[in-house]
C-alpha cells in the first residue's frame, strides 16, 4: 500500500489508526505492517507522535488482530478459513505451507512468526484450528508482537533522530526493508538445499 494513501490517516487520527492498521494487518486485510512500524518511529522522531502511545496503539492492534484471528479458527475451523481465506490473502499453497509449518514448531510458530510475512496471518488461525490452549497462545503472541514491533519502530526513531528522511520518500524504506526479507529468505532456502543435498 502506497504511503501517500495512509499516511494522512496516520496523520490525522493518529493512535486509533494505528491501533486499525496493524489489527488489519494481522488478520490479512492488506494493510502496512512493517513499513508502517518503521514510519511510526520516524514520526516519532520528528515529535508528530509520541512513543509510548504508539507502541502500544501498535502493539495493541496487532494482539487484536491474533486474538480475533486465534477465534476464527477456534470456532469457525479450517472449512472457513479455506472457503473464505482468499478474500484476504490467505491462498491454499500458504494454507497448507502454514498447516505443516504450524505442526512442526508450533509454539516457535506464534512467538517469531510475526517476522515472516503469510506467516504471520496464518499462525493464529492454525493455533485457533489445532486448538493450542488460549493462555500460552496469548503469552506467545504477546511476546512475539512486542519483538517484532519495537525492533523495527526504535530503528525507524534511530535513523529518523540521525537521518533527515523526508515521509514523502518513505516508500524507499519499505521496499529496502521487503528486498532484505527476500535476501534473507532466498539465503535460507539455499542453505536448507545445501541440507538436503549433503
Amino acid at each position: 500500500m502506497d504511503t501517500s494513501v495512509w499516511l494522512p490517516y496516520v496523520q490525522s487520527y493518529g493512535y486509533v489508526m494505528l491501533f486499525f492498521f496493524l489489527f488489519c494487518g494481522i488478520v490479512g486485510i492488506p494493510a502496512p505492517e512493517e513499513s508502517l512500524l518503521f514510519l511510526v518511529g520516524v514520526m516519532v522522531a520528528k515529535e508528530q507522535l509520541l512513543l509510548g502511545p504508539s507502541l502500544a496503539s501498535c502493539w495493541g492492534g496487532a494482539m487484536a488482530g491474533m486474538v480475533t484471528a486465534y477465534g476464527a479458527g477456534r470456532w469457525w475451523g479450517a472449512p472457513f478459513v479455506q472457503k473464505y481465506g482468499k478474500c484476504v490473502g490467505i491462498t491454499a499453497e500458504r494454507w497448507e505451507r502454514a498447516r505443516r509449518w504450524f505442526g512442526r514448531y508450533g509454539k516457535w510458530g506464534i512467538l517469531f512468526g510475526c517476522y515472516a510475512p503469510g506467516v504471520r496471518q496464518i499462525c493464529p488461525y492454525m493455533a485457533g484450528v489445532s486448538r493450542f490452549p488460549f493462555g500460552p497462545f496469548l503469552l506467545l503472541s504477546a511476546l512475539g508482537t512486542a519483538g517484532w514491533a519495537v525492533p523495527l519502530t526504535a530503528a525507524g526513531l534511530w535513523l529518523g533522530q540521525r537521518i533527515h528522511i523526508p515521509l514523502i520518500s518513505f516508500p524507499l524504506a519499505g521496499l529496502a526493508l521487503f528486498l532484505l526479507f527476500l535476501l534473507a529468505a532466498w539465503v535460507g532456502q539455499r542453505r536448507r538445499k545445501k541440507s538436503f543435498e549433503s
